[in-house]
């Protein structure tokens, strides 16, 4: 009997603005109504005025500010109506707080529900962005840098924030140089935190900070993340041994972790590279730790450093990993498969295509995403591509590559000889995405194979195709300019067969 399965999901729902827009310009005045003609002269008062649904939008120019942007808890939305703060569109507003006072942050979001897009923080006096016990936030292509201690913190029990396609750098925190990081989930987090498509680069401290102080047993996940130059500062001197200088630190606690603190993480297809110790580090975390086609190249100290013994129950897994010229140095617990450091790879140079890593500063994409470069991704002729086990991702060729970068060569069996052994759907990749996706799936036999989309309430919104396919795998290009941002399925069925996948559509 055919059976269709929805999963009732807990997760944000990123709606279009539902109601008043407002408006904030440099030349605006706070005296004005806020409309498009007579703008704002400042976002702290378009927040005073906003309501659930409201979008404030802000012009372009730079906004020199001395005191901090609060969004305090009272100013909170819902899952089904936001507050949007966005940049208006076509333009990139600076708000520029360096000659704010030192210990000063510059925006402390303890609301939840906000959606905040396309802003520079530069300059503050402590953190750039605090998410201070907000949840269910969403961060997108936004920069923090030059601020004088962490460029994005989140705490206070912050959780189930999303940080989409940002960049956290050059933070830097006289005179001790010793906690200004990229991106610091830390102390008092919540849980269910999650970066996408981030970079963090030349952070006196390290590029990402799970370190605990007064929370445990949280999770946070990070997929196709940059992290490289930390340790030292924007001029390249190195302010000492404070500055610890790694690239993903997982977590741990005070005092050698005397308190066994589990900061769970999950790193995803995510690269670390030339940092002054560490380029994936345990630090003296206890909890599990899940690494994932990610790669290591170039850290001072060691690629991988992960040898604590950890708490009962608790798993080191890495998989499809990646180490160039540079250390592993992993415990005996450790759960691996098919990583570059174990035979039958011997990883040399002429496995890349590139090896400059100043193609990683290259400016993002008209949509936030990351640039498209050749640095570390694979050679046509490398042995790393099609050598990984199948983790349930999206791949090209007869089976995952190695490393953060799956190649798009040619090399493995073509798609109409390939015979699966049973129907397979995908998860589509990147999810979540905007606005082009890939949906991958296997058919074992010649049958007709529909891929249907639904929105949230289980309503077909779209056919993606509905014919007649000959053994093999098979791939489509889902364009969604057209949908609302929010939660999608994508459901295959094939005869009796029917499999769904949940994707997320993000403006």
């Amino acid at each position: 009997m055919k059976k269709t399965f929805f999963y009732i999901v807990s997760f944000f729902v990123p709606v279009m603005p539902l109601l008043a827009q407002k408006y904030v310009a440099t030349d605006g005045s706070d005296t004005n109504p806020g409309t498009f003609d007579q703008p704002f002269g400042t976002i702290t008062k378009a927040i005073s005025v906003a309501v659930p649904g409201d979008t404030i939008y802000v012009r372009g120019g730079t906004y020199a500010l001395t005191n901090t942007i609060s969004i305090n808890a009272s100013k909170s939305g819902s899952d089904s109506l936001r507050y949007f703060l966005f940049a208006y569109v076509g333009e990139r507003p600076l708000l520029d707080f360096s000659a704010s006072a030192m210990g000063r942050k510059g925006i402390n979001l303890s609301g939840s529900y906000w959606y905040i897009k396309g802003f520079d923080v530069k300059g503050a006096g402590d953190n750039g962005l605090e998410i201070n016990g907000g949840s269910y936030n969403i961060i997108e292509f936004c920069s923090f840098f030059e601020n004088r201690d962490s460029g994005v913190q989140l705490r206070n029990g912050a959780s189930n924030n999303r940080i989409i396609n940002c960049d956290s750098y050059y933070n830097a925190d006289p005179p001790d140089y010793g906690d200004a990081d990229g991106f610091a989930p830390k102390l008092e987090v919540g849980t269910s935190n999650y970066f996408y498509g981030c970079r963090a680069w030349g952070n006196c401290d390290d590029g990402w900070d799970g370190y605990l102080r007064g929370a445990n047993d949280v999770t946070t996940t990070l997929e196709n993340c940059w992290t490289w130059g930390n340790g030292y500062l924007k001029n390249g001197a190195d302010p000492g041994p404070q500055a610890n200088g790694n690239g993903f630190k997982m977590g741990g606690g005070d005092n050698s972790n005397s308190d066994q603190l589990m900061h769970h993480f999950i790193l995803k297809n995510c690269l670390a590279f030339g940092n002054k110790v560490k380029g994936f580090d345990q630090n003296n975390n206890v909890g599990s730790m899940t690494l994932l086609n990610c790669t290591g190249y170039n850290n001072w100290e060691a690629n991988y450093r992960i040898q604590r013994v950890l708490n009962p129950g608790q798993t080191l897994t890495v998989k499809n990993c990646v180490s160039f010229n540079g250390n592993v140095q992993l415990g005996n617990f450790a759960v691996q498969e098919t990583n570059s450091w174990r035979s039958p790879f011997v990883v040399t140079a002429d496995d890349f295509l590139s090896l400059d890593a100043n193609l990683a500063y290259a400016p993002r994409q008209a949509d936030g995403s990351l640039p498209k470069i050749d640095f570390m991704h694979l050679s046509p002729a490398s042995d790393l591509i099609d050598a990984g086990v199948d983790l349930g991702f999206p791949f090209n060729g007869k089976a995952p590559d190695l490393g953060a970068f799956e190649s798009d060569f040619i090399t493995a069996v073509e798609t109409e000889k390939f015979a699966p052994a049973e129907f397979r759907l995908y998860q589509n990749y990147p999810n979540p995405f905007n606005p082009v996706t890939m949906i991958k799936y296997e058919v074992p036999k010649n049958s007709r194979v529909k891929i249907s989309l639904y929105d949230i309430l289980g309503q077909e919104v779209m056919n993606l195709g509905d014919e007649e396919k000959a053994a093999g795998r098979y791939e489509l290009r889902f364009n969604a300019q057209s949908l609302p941002s929010g939660i999608y399925f994508y459901k295959l069925d094939a005869g009796n067969f029917t499999q769904t996948k949940k994707m997320i559509l993000m403006r």
